[in-house]
C-alpha cells in the first residue's frame, strides 16, 4: 500500500504562490499513530499565509497544507489502544510535542514551544491519507457529518479565545475586528456566552457579515467610526471584550479605542507588521491584553459536544466543498472574501 502515490496539495518554498498538486507516497506509521483516510479537510487562513508567502512562523519545506481535518482510521499502530479500523474520528493539531516540556506537563502542550503542527511542521491532511499520533483524536458522533467536524479545529481556537482566556457574562458587549472564519466563530461563541455582539469589516467584507448577521444574531459594522459609536451605545465608555480577530498589525490600534475602561482585548489574529503607533491607552484604559493560541483535549471534547448537538452550526459559514485538486479556486475564494470557508474533499 505504502507504494502508491496520491495527490496532495503541497507547499514546497517559501516564495510567494509556492503551492502545487504533487504525487506523495501513502505514510508510514509508527506503532503509536493511526493511518487517517481523509474525508474532508478545511482551508484555514493560514494556508493562505504560507501560500501567499505573508506568514511569521517557521515552515519546514515541503509540507502537505491543512490541519483541519477528519476521517476514518484506516491502520493502527501496534501499540495503539481503543481505537478500531473505521472509527469516525478528528485530530487536534499539535502533531509533535514534548512530553517532558513543563507546558505539556499541566496540559498546555498546545503553548509547547516545540510543538509542531500538521501543515507546517509536519505533513498536513490536504490528501487521501495522513499519519496521526493517536492521542490527537476524538471520536465524531454518527449525527455530525465530515464537513462540519473538520471544522473542529477553529471552533476550538474560537472557543478558547472567548471561554478560556476572555472574561464575558451575559449582556456584555463585545466588538470582533475581522469577519473571517476565526472572527465569525469567536463571534458565534459570544453570542452562546450570552453577549451582544458586532462584528467590524471593510466594504469587501459585506457577503461575510452577511452571514455573522443572519446566521448568528450579530450586529454588523463598517467603518472604524460606526464601531465606536456601536461601542459607546449604552454608556458611552465602549465595548467590554474586543477581540482582534485581523491579520493586520494595525487591527489593535482600532481594538484600543474601541475597548472601554478595564475592559479586555483579546488578540486571536496574527499581523507580522511592527506595530508604528502608541499602546500607551493600553495603560491609561488599565485594560487587559490577552493573546490566545491554539487548544487542548477538554476544549475539543467541549466543542464536538456543542457542535452535535446543533449548539454551534457551522453549516453557515461553509461557502463550498472541492476536491483538493481545485485547491487554487477553493483558496481565491476565501483569499478575496467572496466566502468565510472552504472545505475540500480528497480525490
Amino acid at each position: 500500500m505504502s507504494s502508491m502515490k496520491i495527490p496532495a496539495v503541497v507547499n514546497y518554498s517559501e516564495q510567494k504562490y509556492s503551492v502545487e498538486i504533487r504525487e506523495i507516497p501513502i505514510p508510514d506509521i509508527g506503532e503509536e499513530d493511526i493511518l487517517l483516510e481523509v474525508e474532508n479537510v478545511g482551508v484555514c487562513g493560514s494556508d493562505l499565509h504560507q501560500w501567499t508567502s505573508d506568514h511569521s512562523w517557521q515552515v519546514n519545506y515541503p509540507v502537505v497544507l491543512g490541519h483541519e481535518f477528519g476521517g476514518k482510521i484506516a491502520a493502527l499502530g501496534a501499540r495503539v489502544a481503543g481505537w478500531k479500523v473505521g472509527d469516525r474520528v478528528v485530530s487536534e493539531t499539535a502533531a509533535v510535542i514534548d512530553s517532558k516540556n513543563p507546558m505539556g506537563k499541566v496540559g498546555l502542550y498546545n503553548l509547547d514551544p516545540t510543538r509542531k503542527g500538521f501543515g507546517y511542521g509536519v505533513n498536513g491532511a490536504m490528501t487521501r491519507f495522513v499519519r496521526v499520533p493517536a492521542r490527537c483524536l476524538h471520536a465524531v458522533p454518527e449525527n455530525l457529518s465530515f464537513e462540519e467536524a473538520c471544522l473542529t479545529e477553529p471552533c476550538c481556537v474560537a472557543f478558547n479565545a472567548l471561554v478560556g482566556n476572555s472574561h464575558i457574562k451575559p449582556g456584555d458587549r463585545v466588538v470582533v475586528i475581522g469577519p473571517g472564519t476565526i472572527g465569525t466563530l469567536c463571534a458565534a461563541i459570544a453570542r452562546l456566552c450570552g453577549a451582544e455582539v458586532a462584528v467590524l469589516g471593510l466594504d469587501v467584507d459585506k457577503n461575510r457579515l452577511e452571514i455573522a448577521k443572519n446566521a448568528y444574531g450579530c450586529d454588523t459594522l463598517i467603518g472604524e467610526d460606526a464601531a465606536e459609536a456601536w461601542a459607546k451605545k449604552r454608556d458611552g465608555l465602549g465595548a467590554d471584550v474586543v477581540v482582534d480577530a485581523a491579520g493586520h498589525s494595525i487591527a489593535l490600534k482600532v481594538a484600543m479605542k474601541l475597548v472601554r475602561p478595564n475592559g479586555q482585548i483579546t488578540k486571536v489574529g496574527w499581523g507580522p507588521e511592527p506595530l508604528d503607533f502608541s499602546i500607551d491607552p493600553i495603560v491609561q484604559k488599565n485594560v487587559r491584553l490577552q493573546g490566545t493560541f491554539s487548544h487542548n483535549w477538554p476544549i475539543w471534547e467541549r466543542v464536538i459536544a456543542l457542535l452535535s448537538s446543533g449548539a454551534l452550526n457551522v453549516r453557515p459559514i461553509i461557502g463550498g466543498v472541492w476536491p483538493i485538486t481545485e485547491w487554487h479556486h477553493a483558496f481565491e475564494k476565501m483569499h478575496s472574501g467572496q466566502i468565510v470557508k472552504a472545505v475540500l474533499k480528497p480525490v
